[in-house]
């Protein structure tokens, strides 16, 4: 099997061709791979539990985060071809599949990250780090102030695997974001395939998912 040289990032882009197993009966067996990449680390840092804001102030903080630029991080050589690569339509997410694919990145809103909101308006004083954990816990109990329930949230990461990923039979990455990315472990694994489990998962790392 001829591989092309990788590229000056160290990946490759359009393939000529496959990776191939071997059978024990010598037929030739495609393998398909699924790559599971987090965005690299933002500029806008999370403040320390001793900066207090409001409902009002979170939410600002939120959109500085989802605006904010992305600090450039090493991906080690992957010597994989990647036929095709998904990413989140988020700034951080884009210009990180921008950096390590050489070929052309295919946008999508279905990657972008689970949106957490204040659960309650009333005017009170909380670091940002314990909105979010509120903000989570409301979402996993279903509660009002969130936007997108539980079940749509399964449901789109179901739509990602279904529609978009193993219609495709093709070795394809998906850059997104790191609870999002949970989830889609979990759905691939129900699914046969195998690969490594993580709690946080690195940002600018590749976790590589086969059947």
């Amino acid at each position: 099997m001829v591989l092309r040289e990788l590229d000056a990032r160290g990946f490759f882009s359009v393939p000529l061709t496959r990776y191939l197993c071997r059978r024990g009966s010598g037929e030739m067996e495609v393998r398909m791979k699924v790559g599971l990449v987090r965005h690299f680390e933002v500029e806008c840092k999370l403040p320390g539990i001793s900066n207090l804001v409001t409902p009002g102030q979170f939410q600002e903080w939120l959109h500085e985060y989802e605006m904010s630029d992305i600090i450039e991080g090493n991906i080690e050589p992957s010597a994989i071809i990647w036929e095709k690569c998904y990413s989140s339509d988020l700034p951080r997410a884009l210009k990180t599949a921008q950096k390590i694919y050489s070929g052309q990145v295919v946008e999508t809103k279905a990657l972008r990250e689970l949106v957490i909101c204040p659960p309650t308006d009333r005017n009170i004083k909380l670091p940002v780090p314990l909105w979010l954990i509120l903000g989570r816990m409301a979402w996993m109990l279903s509660h009002k102030s969130q936007i997108e329930s539980k079940l749509l949230f399964e449901k789109r990461v179901k739509y990602i695997l279904e529609e978009l990923i193993l219609k495709e039979d093709r070795n394809v990455l998906l850059v997104s974001h790191g609870f999002i990315m949970m989830f889609l472990r979990k759905e691939l694994i129900k699914r046969g395939f195998i690969g490594p489990g993580f709690g946080r998962a690195k940002n600018g790392k590749i976790y590589v998912y086969e059947k």
